[in-house]
């Protein structure tokens, strides 16, 4: 039997690690965190990742445990309508719908399906041979037929095989993330709201549970003492719920991180033995919501071809993704503008598009949202269970 270790047991260490045990691989995740993480966000699982999930025999359980992302669109600050979509016209368009989840329940989902004895919590990497598909934990060589780096945006996995090339950039953002109970007589809705070099969305949750993001121009490492006094006195004066929500937050819930992005897309995404996925191989910005996203697609993929030639695994994945990287870097830079005059052009722009073609937030998402599986990926792009 070929063995594989992944490398990271986040989203995409854990799909890439069940993707190969599917297709007959004996695999081992290695998580050098003494538990799998459990970040207090939220999760927009989008109709390409639930394609991919549906290979592996998850996407009705992502679904149920999911809440489907309803009305959605781009307000401006004041909370005039620039943009939107209804849940109907996406499931038209693309034959499905987005859902929203904690990220939390779809890493319990993924690691209860591969099991507790495939993934070993405290292990750190301290040594790879990517040629030999050797990986050393402490005193300890573990040597594998395919060796899958999941260990996110700054990969010392990927230093090690481009040593050579620029890593992430700061994207000149920093963002915040937080969960909270829906107060009493708010209706949340999926809405991202825009103002003059400042974004804060909004999505309803499973469980009457709210998960709210913003981000904002900040010089990177910076860190208030108190997160949630920070972001009311930038968007205490936005409309509401904005600075309802915020009130009703609990200052140690909200967490901060800057963003970075691969401005330079690698060469390969993989070298000897050694495979990249997700943030290891293309970090981006969240503009698209579609990091997890890719990670997911990276996994079903990866364990199409695995056993091969893993140029083939390159030649599926690097063009989409780089591409997917630069249009949500391009969003970025939109969300940055802070000049009045060029706030207003954008919002007007965004506002009259909208008019003239109804379906363009929609459209805009094609080449996306539209992917699916190969037939060689999981069981089948057309798996059910």
């Amino acid at each position: 039997m070929s063995r594989a270790i992944v490398i990271g047991g986040g989203v995409g260490g854990l799909t890439a690690g069940l993707a190969l045990r599917e297709r007959g691989w004996d695999v081992t995740v290695v998580e050098r965190a003494p538990a799998l993480e459990a970040v207090g966000s939220g999760l927009a699982v989008a109709v390409n990742a639930l394609r991919a999930l549906d290979t592996l025999g998850l996407g009705d359980q992502v679904r149920e445990l999911s809440r489907v992302q309803g009305a959605a669109g781009i307000q401006s600050a004041s909370g005039r309508w620039l943009s939107r979509t209804s849940p109907e016209a996406a499931h038209a368009r693309y034959g499905d719908s987005i859902v929203l989840m904690l990220r939390r329940t779809l890493v319990d989902l993924l690691a209860g399906r591969l099991g507790g004895d495939q993934v070993r919590l405290g292990a750190e990497v301290t040594g790879l041979d990517a040629e030999r598909g050797l990986v050393r934990l402490g005193e300890e060589t573990l040597e594998a037929d395919l060796v899958v780096a999941a260990d996110g945006i700054h990969s010392r996995t990927r230093k090690q095989l481009f040593p050579g090339l620029p890593g992430p950039v700061y994207a000149g953002v920093t963002a915040w993330r937080a969960l909270l109970p829906r107060p009493e007589g708010l209706t949340i809705h999926s809405v991202e709201s825009w103002g003059r070099g400042k974004v804060f969305g909004t999505h309803q949750l499973a469980g009457d549970l709210v998960y709210l993001y913003a981000t904002d121009l900040a010089e990177p490492g910076g860190a208030p003492r108190d997160e949630r006094e920070d972001l009311l006195r930038r968007f205490g004066d936005w409309a509401e719920p904005i600075p309802a929500l915020l009130r009703a937050a609990d200052p140690a819930a909200v967490l901060r991180n800057d963003v970075y992005y691969l401005a330079k897309p690698l060469p390969a995404l993989h070298r000897g033995k050694v495979a990249l996925i997700g943030d290891a191989a293309h970090p981006m910005t969240p503009n698209l919501g579609q990091g997890a996203c890719q990670a997911i697609e990276d996994a079903v993929v990866l364990a199409g071809v695995a056993g091969g030639d893993l140029a083939a695994y390159t030649g599926a994945r690097l063009r989409r993704t780089a591409d997917i990287v630069r249009k949500s870097a391009a969003i970025c830079r939109v969300t940055k503008l802070r000049a009045p005059l060029a706030v207003r052009l954008r919002d007007t722009g965004m506002k009259l598009a909208g008019k003239l073609s109804p379906d363009l937030v929609l459209r805009s998402m094609d080449g996306v949202l539209d992917w699916r599986p190969p037939a060689w990926s999981g069981r089948g792009p057309d798996a059910r269970v």
